[in-house]
């Protein structure tokens, strides 16, 4: 079963909602921000798709961090600041269980989930 994480009032996750549910594709949604799931499963999607691609610079929350959080961030730093504000984490991730997607474009999923 494919699982969609993110946070469900996300612009990108509808679209990606909506992608899946035009395709027919069934998926599990999980709001990683409810269920308090992403320390555990950062560790793990870290190594399958890296924390600079997991980590959303472009968002609202990395705005609010202050200098300090922002500055030098590597690894640990990233993982722990995604743990602790989990819409630091890019939107969506879907996993398939053989492929962790992160982000949307359509072109992408469609390619990803032929």
């Amino acid at each position: 079963m494919i699982r969609l994480f993110g946070i469900k009032n996300c612009d990108t996750m509808k679209k990606a909602f909506t992608w899946l549910e035009t395709q027919g594709i069934a998926y599990e949604f999980v709001d990683y921000k409810k269920a308090g799931i992403a320390e555990a499963t950062l560790p793990d999607w870290e190594k399958r798709a890296g924390w600079e691609k997991l980590l959303n610079t472009r968002g609202l929350m990395w705005r609010k961090l202050s200098d300090e959080e922002r500055s030098a961030v590597d690894r640990d730093k990233a993982l722990a600041l995604m743990a602790q504000y989990p819409s630091l984490i890019k939107r969506p991730v879907l996993d398939t269980g053989s492929q962790l997607l992160v982000g949307f474009t359509p072109e992408s999923y469609a390619e990803k989930l032929k």
